[in-house]
């Protein structure tokens, strides 16, 4: 038996502080409490100073996009359209003739324009490239001319099923487009840019223990998704599976029950740090693209009330595929008509015989008062991402009018309501530092401040929060595993801003202490 025990400034969760010390046996932790009591002659002792808390979890995560952060082209950060113009020109002079160029993360509405390019700038931008570039939300993109080409998209293409091509005057493509349509783009672009491997995928989940996460509820396509080259993100997970250091817990995103089941199997079969957790399905899309479903219509775009994605039968086909498996369902649902549609659909999946535990509604942005009784009444999980905050904040008003904002991002009263709740970043949409998120989710970036949860809340949001809505345990008790981040302060009593500079002294998973390597350019503050 291999024993060490940990000691620390102190130990805590966040209920309460427990001593300052962690007595860990063959990963498990076998005792906590004071140092000078689970001494004993022989025993290995290690100081690390600072505070052991649970291990930190994101319970809603994009790892393939998280990679492509890392090692494509990023425009996280860009202040207007001359900076997007001179990154896609240095990228497009840089590649073959021939290639593509697909870029991540960019904000329309942090730049000096407020708006989104269109095609005609990325002409210009990318030399007559395909190029495609993705908002921040994953939701929206624009295309290049070539890349439309590419794609086989023209004047006479209609819209896509749960999805749309914005058009010019003369009812030609404009570049813009929402949501699944983006994937028709994506799927013809992304064998002319370079392929992501199992190497970057692997790095750039090692990175995160630089953050302080010991787990993630990975989010995985089992095509190829929005993010990067390659076939399939499932392929290219299983292939990374056998040299990833922290536990990844994946929510497939399928078409189809036999597609779902298929992904199952081969999650079943691809180690001991990858397993299987459910289904991920889209009811809407974003408030910033104007796509998340509401029941009325935007107060700065009067003519939408954004694209409710789910089609009939959904609950029945697609929930009752993931109960046969054994597994979780996470529906993103943003707006409030969205939300209630999902709640719909989960209260027949309920009455069918499904547990609350395996339910989950991924952002709940939009939850008025009689949607937060019925998340409450139902007990199933809202996962909500208080990195959003800062990015979101500023234009909120103008998108929903004043009534719908007193109900927008409201995480205070969702939990006073009981509703459980799971802390994500949804990176790479925000950047994955947990203790970010944990500051955003007390000061919420000076959004609606009353919203704000204790400094207990937003601990326990990332640790057992996190770690039930993905089937772990984040828990200090004797017989749990060893799974550990030690801080070099107390994330609870630590004022926001000091929490979000907060340094990271350790990660153990199962007793397994993680090397930290940094997180990456793209994730700098």
């Amino acid at each position: 038996m291999t024993s060490v025990l940990l000691t620390a400034d102190a130990v805590r969760d966040a209920a309460a502080v427990h001593g300052n010390a962690v007595l860990v046996e063959d990963g498990v932790i076998a005792a906590v409490g004071r140092a000078e009591d689970l001494r004993r002659p022989g025993l290995a002792e290690r100081h690390l100073g600072g505070v052991i808390v649970p291990g930190l979890r994101d319970a809603h995560f994009h790892p393939v996009g998280h990679a492509a952060s890392l090692q494509g082209i990023s425009l996280g950060g860009a202040a207007e359209l001359a900076e997007v113009a001179a990154v896609l020109a240095e990228e497009s002079a840089r590649r073959p003739a021939g290639a593509g160029l697909l870029a991540l993360r960019l904000d329309d509405e942090a730049l000096a324009e407020g708006r989104l390019p269109d095609r005609h700038f990325l002409d210009r931008a990318g030399g007559g490239r395909p190029v495609l570039v993705i908002r921040h939300c994953g939701h929206i993109a624009v295309a290049s001319t070539a890349a439309l080409e590419v794609a086989g998209i023209g004047l006479d293409t209609e819209d896509p099923p749960g999805g749309s091509l914005d058009r010019d005057d003369d009812g030609r493509p404009s570049g813009v487009l929402r949501e699944t349509a983006v994937s028709l783009v994506a799927s013809a672009v992304q064998p002319l840019v370079p392929a992501l491997t199992p190497e970057d995928l692997v790095g750039a989940v090692a990175s995160l223990a630089g953050v302080g996460l010991t787990g993630l509820g990975a989010i995985v396509s089992v095509g190829q998704g929005l993010w990067g080259g390659g076939d399939s993100e499932l392929d290219l997970l299983r292939e990374a599976a056998p040299d990833l250091v922290l536990p990844l817990r994946v929510l497939v995103i399928a078409e189809t029950p036999g597609e779902l089941e298929a992904a199952a199997g081969r999650l079943g079969r691809a180690g001991p740090m990858v397993s299987f957790l459910g289904l991920k399905l889209f009811a809407d899309g974003s408030l910033g693209g104007h796509t998340a479903a509401l029941r009325r219509p935007y107060a700065d775009r009067p003519d939408t009330t954004g694209l409710l994605r789910l089609e009939a039968g959904w609950a029945r086909e697609m929930v009752g595929g993931a109960a046969s498996l054994g597994g979780a369902v996470a529906v993103h649902a943003i707006g409030d008509a969205a939300l209630a549609a999902v709640l719909d659909g989960f209260e027949e999946a309920l009455d069918a015989g499904m547990e609350p535990q395996r339910l989950r509604v991924e952002h709940a942005s939009v939850a008025p008062p009689e949607e937060v009784r019925r998340l409450a009444a139902l007990g199933v999980t809202a996962c909500i991402q208080p990195s959003f905050l800062p990015s979101d904040g500023p234009w909120l008003e103008a998108r929903l009018g004043t009534e719908r904002l007193s109900h927008t991002y409201n995480f205070a009263t969702l939990a006073a309501a009981g509703v459980p709740l799971a802390g994500g970043s949804d990176c790479p949409v925000e950047p994955p530092h947990p203790l970010w998120g944990m500051a955003r989710a007390r000061d919420r970036a000076g959004f609606l401040p009353h919203e704000g949860l204790t400094g207990a809340q937003a601990l326990d949001l990332f640790t057992r929060g996190a770690a039930r809505a993905i089937g772990e345990e984040a828990s200090l008790a004797p017989g749990a595993p060893a799974t550990l981040t030690v801080l070099d302060g107390d994330p609870v009593t630590a004022k926001p801003a000091a929490l979000e500079r907060m340094g990271v002294l350790g990660v153990f998973v199962a007793g397994r202490e993680l090397p930290r390597p940094p997180v990456g350019s793209a994730w700098r503050g």
